[in-house]
């Protein structure tokens, strides 16, 4: 009997300690949080809709006020591209302009960035660059837009 209550005991013992070991108070503000992408402003290629871009279009997103300002990197087919970043106290606006380069090309859009405590965020965005300049949606219309010719049937 005496040999059953001290394996209880010891068992209890072992596991209070563990289930209390895993708790770190201190832990839970320093916890990694990865940097938001929000609001990119050109339409992403999707197969329904199949929207492109002009050539040379600017693009802008927005990250989140935990990212390090420096550590963002835009890369384009393998090449880092310039950016300016606007600093909104509460969110960093950062834009760009694709490179003439790119003009008649599906594009890939990433952006890497570190967040505050060493996180790593990545995100990206496919888009179709235009081989020329896109007319706008006003144009396109009057160059398609046909009279309308109204027959009356009715005998008044």
């Amino acid at each position: 009997m005496k040999k059953i209550l001290k394996t209880l005991l010891l068992f209890s013992v072992l596991i209070t300690s563990y289930s209390a070991s895993a708790y770190n108070g201190g832990a839970v503000d320093e916890q990694c949080k990865k940097p938001r992408f929000e609001r990119f402003s050109l339409p992403v290629y999707k197969v329904p809709a199949r929207i492109e871009v002009e050539p040379e279009s600017e693009f802008s997103f927005v990250l989140s006020n935990k990212v390090v300002a420096d550590s963002v990197k835009i890369v384009i087919k393998n090449k880092i591209i310039k950016y300016k970043i606007e600093n909104h106290n509460s969110f960093y606006r950062i834009t760009s302009k694709i490179p003439a380069e790119y003009t008649g090309k599906f594009i890939r859009i990433n952006a890497f960035v570190s967040a505050k405590l060493e996180c790593k965020g990545t995100n990206g965005w496919l888009v179709k660059v235009a081989d020329k300049k896109i007319e706008p949606e006003a144009a396109i219309k009057e160059s398609v837009e046909m009279p309308l010719v109204v027959e009356d049937d009715c005998d008044e």
